[in-house]
């Protein structure tokens, strides 16, 4: 058996104690003898004054400091993953019922801050089919948001999980296009999905990431400071997967003339059309509206919403007919429609509506809106919330398209 004991010598030494041996225990500062048995070996410190040296440096201070920033980071990563994984009121069962798992509802009254999310939870409505939400913060395999699950069933990517759905369900919002209304809508949702989208992210999450930060719904102890890592996080993920795409190697100023352009052309090819691609709707509406929608809502006073609420106020029209259409829940400013340099936002809360089904509650609530007439004057130019004709969008919206989500169950 051995001790190992640093004792205040001169040099080293080995004690071998074959027998049980008195030793004075004046090493300890003491008068008394101890018993020992076995060997003790003594280490003077004077051969180790590295060690002494190194306590009292600034590397050691640096380490200590590295250290103690490594372990709150960690308790803040442990209480993120509390808040966002763990969290889980109830358990969601798949069975006949689509569950759809996508972020928290932020706290500035829209229904998302991602485009994606947004796209599949209106397309759902498009299309009528009832779903429940999941905000447990769980990702997909691919570490991504939306995703669903259907008869314990998991489908994963917006546009795997609408053809699924068309597969599985008979649901389609493009029956009535042609081949080449499906190749035009193809190609505008691949420019929003893979071009637009990182300069509207490039906007939301890196250049108005102050006003971003404000609107992130985290409950829970330290939840400022959690608010403040998870914003930070993300603008670092998207400057990181912009740079890799590419279009983060621009310039601010090239990317939002990328981003002006694409508007521009969203834009010209919806005209005066109700829709993308005509009069009824189809699945590249939801795409359009969902990406021009932090445009509209969610980045006040930035160069996109200037655009859009300005010069592009077709788009503008058209994000608030669909909105008004199967966001009947979601309230807005109809003063706010139109840009202005000062911006007053109410902290509206989306209600999460659980089990949701357009049927059941953007019908009954159609049915109690008023409907009023409006008769456009030769004085008078048409007005945000009118079309170029100047008639009501809300009431023609309304009150003719009906059927049109009926007939898709046929």
């Amino acid at each position: 058996m051995y001790w190992r004991a640093g004792l205040a010598l001169t040099g080293s030494c080995v004690i071998d104690l074959g027998q049980t041996q008195i030793v004075p225990s004046g090493f300890l500062g003491s008068d008394d003898q101890l018993p020992f048995s076995g060997c003790i070996i003594a280490y003077p410190l004077h051969h180790h004054g590295g060690i002494m040296s190194a306590l009292g440096s600034d590397s050691w201070w640096r380490k200590t400091l590295y250290l103690t920033g490594g372990a709150l980071l960690a308790a803040a990563a442990y209480l993120l993953h509390e808040l966002l994984a763990i969290r889980k009121e109830e358990e969601l069962d798949s069975k006949d019922a689509i569950i759809l798992h996508q972020f928290s509802r932020p706290k500035c009254g829209a229904p998302s801050l991602s485009p994606f999310c947004l796209k599949l939870e209106t397309y759902l409505r498009m299309v009528d089919l009832p779903y429940k939400n999941s905000f447990d913060g769980r990702l997909s395999p691919q570490g991504k948001m939306p995703w669903i699950e259907y008869n314990h069933q998991q489908v994963f990517g917006t546009e795997f999980i609408i053809d699924f759905l068309d597969e599985r369900l008979g649901v389609s919002l493009n029956k009535g296009l042609t081949p080449q209304e499906k190749a035009m809508s193809r190609a505008i949702t691949k420019m929003l999905e893979e071009h637009f989208y990182w300069t509207i992210a490039y906007c939301q999450w890196v250049d108005n990431l102050e006003e971003t930060q404000k609107m992130l719904s985290v409950s829970g102890p330290l939840s400022d400071l959690l608010t403040w890592i998870l914003s930070h996080l993300n603008s670092g993920i998207v400057k990181r997967e912009m740079y890799g795409h590419g279009i983060g190697r621009f310039s601010a100023e090239e990317v939002y003339t990328l981003m002006e352009k694409d508007m521009r052309t969203l834009a010209t090819l919806l005209g005066d059309k109700k829709y993308l691609m005509g009069s009824k709707l189809s699945t590249v509406d939801a795409t359009v509206f969902s990406h021009l929608a932090p445009a509209m809502w969610t980045l006040p006073g930035s160069r996109p919403e200037q655009l859009i609420k300005g010069e592009l106020i077709n788009l503008a029209m058209y994000c608030e007919r669909i909105r008004r259409r199967f966001w009947p829940e979601w309230f807005v400013d109809l003063e706010d429609f139109s840009y202005d340099d000062v911006t007053d936002r109410s902290d509206s809360k989306l209600p999460d509506l659980g089990l949701y089904s357009r049927t059941d509650s953007s019908r009954d609530t159609l049915s109690r809106t008023p409907h009023t007439s409006h008769t456009p004057t030769p004085q008078e130019p048409p007005s945000p919330v009118s079309d170029p004709t100047g008639h009501s969008l809300y009431d023609s919206d309304m009150d003719t398209e009906c059927s049109e989500i009926d007939a898709l169950k046929c």
